[in-house]
């Protein structure tokens, strides 16, 4: 019963979200208040019924409740009850039921939190997320039904992917879904700006939070994902540019590109096409994403589903949403323009080069993302575009970025460059020289890489405070007015410092892996003893054991330092699946402060043999420190009065 509910549930939404369309084109068309208030009402109840419809999917799986086949292809009944939550949307249907729920959820805050937005602009607005929904919806019932029954009766299921079957599975997707759903937010108070003909400094204001809130989401959902790949895949790293990871990357590249252009339209009411189409692209890009996840077109260990029926589809609803805002913005562009001067060397021109670098390496990505399809369509040739490729096309665009960052954050607004600003940036550049020559001289090659890094890494941390000195003027005022100011500094400010300085954290962490880390591959004997970096190893057994629906192979190391003293086990796994016959790797890894010791055991070679990997990671967890600090001040930010959902002033509203 309570999945038949479910089902109609999910009916009644589709049929709703066309209503509250047409309402919304009425009441804009005729101006008729009543229909638009109406708008807000239905965009609540669309979100109340989804989320039901959402939670018998979820008792489906705690049920196991065969009879539907996605239960049946997803999930076992020997599946720990975590995995069978999360089961729900580690598929192509739940999770497109997830992405459909979380579209909902966005038009009802914009219902929410909207009260002081022109009801006009509020009401195209939901209306235009509702659109977006409504399509998607279709695709979900026409060709991905999640409550769709079989007529076979079955005992039991398939199981999940083992490689699935993880905690970091219960958050990764929910998390990037918010980012890529809440970037929709930004596309469609665009689009209603389009369609209403105005566009402000308050319009901004309100795009900037939103945008916000998804690259947060966007952040944490990438960072939580390159976490798990590192851990749990076994290959030893933390970003191997996959299709989907990339799918991620790019609208979170074209998001903080969004980010500053609206920051430079608030404060400047300039650019305001830029920051436009940043918003339409953005949310392009999380489209996009979906596509490659879903269409079987690219290869990779992330793809939900291999149906190019749904490929097309995709297709179809991507063209028509993006097309249709590009049209839109074609003609209302030249209508939006303004033209505002400032300086070469200032706050806005620092902005514009972030933008233009931010979406140089969004097209370096998404080239190479999809270049191998478009060679393998034009000349049924199939190739592979690694690492390689994107480490030399991408890293100098971030450098240069890295490089700007600080002047950005000391410049004013419109005017010209003071020599004053040297007294801040000469004594940074100096001291990250320095410190990268110090780093040069210590490490044991000549690599030029981490002292690189490590310059920059410097340069935009101490750069994202030189804005904290200069503005309450830390060096040349009395203790009490420093104090006061640092006292009412705007959360903001703070969030920009401390953003900033995340981002510098990671490019320390980048950088550091990437010219220090040690690997070895070798085959170890039960009671052998082997050296790597500074470590010494010692295979003390090879066990088997029971998992609650696994048995794995378990390899048992003690870890000792270079003057013997010890410092870890570690048991690195091979496990079975027998529902699907799935073997699995499960790297063990010691984690400390400026390293990580991170082994897997491989193949027996012999009676007594087994391959052993075995990598030392120079502060690696630096790069998720990093991240978690870089979504840290995006949360800080929030809470400024002035930057928060919903805070306009009654006399600002937009429009």
């Amino acid at each position: 019963m309570i999945i038949e509910i479910g089902h109609l549930s999910l009916l009644l939404a589709l049929t709703l979200s066309s209503f509250t369309i047409m309402i919304s084109t009425l009441g804009y068309i005729n101006n008729w208040l009543n229909f638009e208030k109406l708008t807000f009402s239905l965009s609540s109840i669309i979100f109340f019924i989804l989320l039901i419809s959402f939670l018998s999917l979820v008792y489906g799986f705690l049920i196991s409740d065969f009879s539907l086949i996605t239960v049946w292809q997803n999930s076992h009944t020997s599946k720990p009850l975590i995995y069978k939550i999360t089961g729900t949307w580690g598929n192509h249907e739940g999770s497109m039921l997830l992405w459909v729920l979380l579209l909902s959820f966005f038009g009802a805050l914009i219902s929410w939190f909207g009260k002081h937005l022109d009801i006009s602009f509020k009401n195209v607005a939901v209306g235009v997320q509702t659109t977006i929904l409504f399509l998607f919806l279709c695709f979900l019932i026409f060709t991905s039904n999640p409550f769709e029954r079989t007529d076979i009766f079955f005992n039991e299921g398939k199981g999940l992917n083992p490689i699935l079957q993880d905690p970091g599975l219960a958050f990764h997707p929910p998390f990037l879904y918010l980012g890529y759903v809440g970037l929709s937010v930004a596309f469609s108070f665009s689009v209603a700006a389009l369609i209403i003909g105005k566009i402000d400094s308050v319009w901004a204001r309100w795009v900037r939070p939103w945008t916000l809130v998804a690259w947060i989401f966007l952040t944490i959902g990438i960072a939580l994902g390159s976490w798990w790949a590192y851990y749990e895949l076994g290959w030893g790293g933390w970003w191997f540019w996959d299709p989907v990871e990339n799918a991620s990357f790019m609208p979170w590249l074209t998001s903080v590109a969004l980010l500053h252009s609206a920051l430079v339209t608030e404060k400047r009411d300039s650019l305001k096409n830029w920051t436009i189409l940043l918003a339409i692209i953005a949310f392009s890009f999380s489209l996009v994403g979906t596509f490659i996840v879903r269409s079987g077109v690219l290869t990779s260990v992330h793809s939900f589903a291999n149906d190019p029926t749904r490929g097309v589809w995709l297709l179809f609803m991507i063209s028509l949403i993006v097309g249709v805002a590009l049209v839109l913005f074609s003609f209302r562009a030249s209508e939006l323009s303004k033209n505002i001067t400032f300086s070469l060397v200032s706050r806005e021109s620092a902005l514009i080069s972030n933008n233009l670098l931010l979406m140089v390496s969004t097209i370096v990505v998404f080239i190479g993302t999809l270049w191998p399809l478009l060679i393998e369509i034009l000349f049924d040739e199939k190739i592979s575009v690694g690492a390689p490729f994107f480490n030399k096309a991408f890293t100098p665009f971030m450098v240069i970025l890295a490089m700007i960052l600080p002047l950005g954050a000391v410049l004013p607004w419109r005017k010209s460059f003071n020599l004053n600003y040297l007294k801040v940036l000469l004594p940074i550049f100096l001291f990250s020289l320095f410190v990268g020559v110090i780093v040069f001289d210590i490490q044991h090659n000549n690599n030029l890489i981490a002292p690189v890094g490590i310059i920059l890494s410097v340069w935009v941390i101490l750069g994202a405070w030189s804005e904290f000195f200069v503005k309450n003027k830390i060096f040349s005022t009395s203790y009490n007015l420093v104090f006061y100011r640092v006292y009412h500094m705007r959360a903001s400010d703070w969030g920009k410092i401390i953003a900033h300085s995340g981002f510098g954290i990671i490019i320390f962490g980048i950088s550091s892996i990437t010219a220090w880390e040690t690997e070895d591959i070798r085959v170890v004997r039960i009671g052998e003893t082997f050296s790597v970096g500074t470590y010494k190893f010692t295979l003390n057994d090879v066990i088997n054991k029971n998992g609650p629906n696994y048995v794995s192979t378990v390899g048992i190391l003690n870890v000792l330092d270079e003057k013997d003293n010890y410092v870890t086990t570690l048991e690195p796994e091979k496990r079975f699946f027998p529902t699907q016959s799935i073997t699995t790797t499960e790297a063990s890894i010691d984690n400390a402060f400026s390293r990580d010791i991170y082994i897997v055991l491989g193949a027996q070679q012999g009676e007594f043999g087994w391959v052993i990997r075995t990598y030392i990671k120079p502060f690696v967890n630096w790069i998720w420190l990093g991240a978690f600090i870089l979504s840290l001040g995006g949360m800080l930010s929030i809470f400024d009065k002035k930057v928060r959902i919903g805070i306009a002033s009654r006399k600002e509203q937009v429009v």
